[in-house]
């Protein structure tokens, strides 16, 4: 069973969402980015870091644009389920940018990073080193493809911090301004076969029919492999009674 949540921002009230009490060990809760909660590096962090990591499902999150980057990229890189991650504690991990996976037996495509507002081209240069890190490399961005392409771009979820920007103008009518990552995206829309995409940064719940959810503080589960499974629960073979002998 996989849920989804959008930005974070270090609200641990959200993890008592009733959604989160349904699942179990080996499911997952996603969330798309601003995840807040590696910011200080204070020991009452460290230990909220640790009691996360101590659920019986797995807390996943893509980064944001408001994440302490710098702390952030101390975390050791692993493979996990077909893709890179970044181990925090325990089954407390970073989904990373570019990267493709099979998460409670669902595959699931994930870019984090994009562009805040903050950031724009009228900035000093010296101001721009601390945007930096929340812009995707060019070789994320290829990395994104390459996994994709050896997928056949299939996934069941694609799981962004920034939508595409197809979807823009329907979230903020009259809004038309867009970055590369959007665009970057929206090329990725074209191509891609999928249940559902999922992303973040607008702080708005919004379903846009068919296959796009504009998610920030709801829970919402997205799919749950137990339901499915049991539907497809094999019935018994009924026994053959034995004929039996004519009496002569």
């Amino acid at each position: 069973m996989i849920c989804v949540t959008g930005d974070l921002h270090g609200d641990m009230k959200r993890f008592k969402s009733p959604a989160l009490k349904k699942l179990r060990r080996g499911d997952a809760l996603i969330i798309t980015g601003d995840f807040g909660l590696i910011w200080d590096g204070s020991k009452k962090e460290k230990a909220l870091l640790k009691k996360l990591g101590r659920k019986k499902y797995s807390v996943l999150f893509a980064d944001g644009v408001h994440e302490n980057f710098e702390l952030l990229e101390k975390y050791p890189v692993e493979e996990w389920c077909g893709g890179k991650t970044r181990i925090i504690s325990g089954n407390l991990r970073q989904l990373m940018r570019g990267e493709y996976y099979t998460i409670a037996e669902k595959t699931v495509f994930v870019f984090g990073g994009g562009q805040s507002d903050e950031n724009n081209s009228y900035l000093e240069p010296d101001d721009e080193k601390k945007w930096i890190q929340e812009l995707p490399t060019d070789e994320e961005l290829s990395r994104g493809i390459e996994n994709l392409e050896a997928h056949d771009y299939k996934a069941d979820f694609i799981i962004t911090y920034e939508p595409p920007a197809k979807l823009i103008e329907f979230i903020d009518i009259g809004i038309t301004n867009r970055n590369h990552i959007n665009t970057y995206l929206d090329d990725i829309l074209g191509k891609a076969q999928f249940k559902m995409w999922y992303f973040g940064k607008r702080h708005i719940n919004k379903l846009i029919p068919p296959r796009y959810r504009c998610i920030f503080d709801a829970v919402e589960v997205a799919d749950d492999t137990r339901i499915k499974h049991k539907k497809e629960k094999p019935q018994r073979a009924k026994k053959e009674k034995p004929e039996k002998k004519r009496q002569k």
